[in-house]
């Protein structure tokens, strides 16, 4: 890692509030320049947040099983993207790998780090083509940096075997993400099982999708210690609001309501894949190990404005690569499943 990472990374003095070296209970806060004086209740927004985001990954690892000392917490999983980027990658000089069609965050902000992007595409069913991934790594050098795995796959929904996932991290001389923010949704494992064989494997997971907390913005970084320090050396200094880190604190709490709503989430994911296999103007429905699916249509940008027109909103995929005629339709609620599906029908009608 510390070969892959930039000069001024490495040699980074980071910034450090007092509280960073502060342990014990505090009873006089003079240190910050905050008001002493709290406008909206008992609440202490009054005061920065916990730099460290010490009590949010306590949860999470009694939780989600993610050890705290692998953990770093982000502002969403795009400020996590962003930072790795910006660890690994020389502007102008070096390049990550994508596969699309996939998360579209992973290119802009390579675009915005003035930072090439290399594309292997998918194969037609949206696996991964490893014949090209396996020439690509064989040939590949040193200025290929970050390798953006999405699994389960944004848009496709589907999610890539973890012997492929190995094999990229065998394969690879350079750092390996895997985006697992739709992972709850899948009964294909996680590549958390292969960390303790890859130092180059970087987890993501979020608090957007099974987790319920999309407004709260907060993402999580699973990887080996030491990359983890880095991160943290560089993350804005209170990049996790107070209100935020207590919500999902709170959220932990509530784990086994969550697994429950996550259980019928997946129920209707495959009760509506079977629904709209019926509709004459539906082609084709890819299964997905995510909470979405995504529709192939005879028409996406007719269908897309007739439902928009009815106050309903799905995202139009027809202009990504390899998802022509395709809408990605998230699977919400037993109502918004049914009158999406009425809709479209509606419109074949």
């Amino acid at each position: 890692m510390k070969e892959l990472l930039r000069d001024n990374i490495r040699n980074l003095v980071p910034y450090r509030c007092a509280r960073d070296d502060f342990s014990g209970k505090a009873e006089v806060f003079v240190d910050a320049n905050e008001n002493w004086k709290q406008f909206v209740g008992q609440t202490q927004y009054n005061r920065y947040p916990d730099p460290a985001s010490a009590a949010l990954r306590k949860g999470i690892e009694e939780v989600m099983g993610l050890p705290f000392g692998m953990t770093v917490v982000g502002n969403g999983s795009d400020e996590i993207i962003d930072n790795l980027i910006r660890m690994f990658c020389n502007p102008g000089k070096d390049a990550i790998v994508i596969f699309p069609p996939t998360y579209g965050a992973y290119k802009v902000f390579a675009d915005i780090n003035d930072v090439a992007s290399v594309e292997l595409p998918l194969k037609e069913d949206f696996s991964l083509d490893m014949e090209s991934l396996r020439k690509f790594c064989h040939t590949a050098d040193s200025k290929y940096k970050l390798m953006f795995v999405c699994s389960p796959n944004n848009p496709s929904g589907n999610a890539h075997p973890l012997e492929q996932i190995e094999e990229t991290c065998r394969l690879f001389k350079g750092i390996v993400v895997v985006d697992e923010a739709y992972v709850d949704f899948s009964e294909k494992g996680s590549a958390r099982s292969l960390q303790s064989k890859y130092d180059n494997l970087v987890i993501l997971r979020t608090f957007s999708k099974c987790w319920g907390l999309a407004g709260a913005r907060i993402g999580i970084l699973v990887a080996s210690p030491e990359l983890c320090a880095v991160m943290r050396s560089m993350k804005y200094p209170y990049n996790i609001g107070r209100p935020s880190q207590e919500v999902a604190v709170n959220c932990l709490l509530a784990a086994d309501q969550v697994h429950k709503e996550m259980k019928a989430i997946i129920e209707r994911r495959e009760r509506y894949q079977q629904l709209y296999k019926t509709l004459s103007c539906v082609k084709e429905v890819y299964p997905s190990d995510a909470n979405f699916l995504l529709v192939k249509t005879s028409d996406a940008d007719s269908i897309w404005s007739y439902l928009a027109g009815k106050g309903i909103i799905v995202r139009n995929r027809t202009n990504q690569f390899g998802c022509s005629g395709c809408l990605r339709i998230s699977i919400g609620s037993e109502e918004e499943c049914r009158k999406t599906y009425e809709a479209i029908a509606s419109w074949e009608a």
